[in-house]
């Protein structure tokens, strides 16, 4: 999983933006890394939220936003009363099946990205309170999706250094199979 975007890396804007959303989902992946389904859904803030929780929300988020995009029917639409239901896995779901789930969801995202015209193009958006009003562009699609994933991404470190004590700097070690010691710059 990607840590920092490389300057000169994805050569247009399109991969550049793609590849800093695909950074920010790394760190929210890296903060579930090795834990149990029990683990990863445990609470351990003042806030309801746990890994496994965020990790469902953003990939239904991503998909909502994606579907969206393509002027097509979300299947998995929340209503108010299935809302807090995107922030925490119910019965029968597990912390594997949600991490397959957004892979296919980033897969089908990173196609639909690669085939517009243009970062230009624009869909619309439905009423809501909490959408900009009008119809928005790809690029803004992809700055939103960095916006989203970043922010519940600083959650989940927060969560897992509540959790067990271990560090963004300790995961990415891990991952990479290095000794952890930190490095310069975030």
């Amino acid at each position: 999983m990607v840590t920092h975007v490389p300057a000169e890396a994805h050569g247009d804007e399109r991969g550049a933006l793609l590849a800093f959303v695909e950074a920010q989902r790394g760190g929210l992946r890296r903060a579930v890394l090795g834990l149990s389904d029990e683990e990863a859904a445990r609470t351990p803030s003042a806030s309801e939220l746990s890994l496994s929780g965020l990790v469902k929300h953003v990939a239904e988020c991503e998909l909502n936003w994606l579907r969206m995009a393509q002027q097509k029917p979300n299947e998995r639409a929340r209503t108010q009363e299935t809302w807090g239901d995107s922030f925490r896995l119910v019965e029968g779901e597990t912390l594997a099946e949600t991490l397959a789930f957004w892979d296919g969801v980033v897969h089908e995202t990173e196609e639909f990205i690669r085939s517009v015209g243009s970062l230009d193009d624009t869909f619309p958006l439905p009423e809501a309170p909490w959408f900009p009003k009008g119809d928005v562009s790809m690029r803004w699609l992809l700055l939103h999706l960095v916006e989203e994933t970043a922010r519940h991404a600083g959650h989940a470190d927060i969560i897992r250094e509540s959790l067990d004590g271990a560090t963004a700097f300790e995961l990415v070690a891990k991952e990479q199979g290095t000794s952890g010691e930190q490095g310069g710059g975030s």
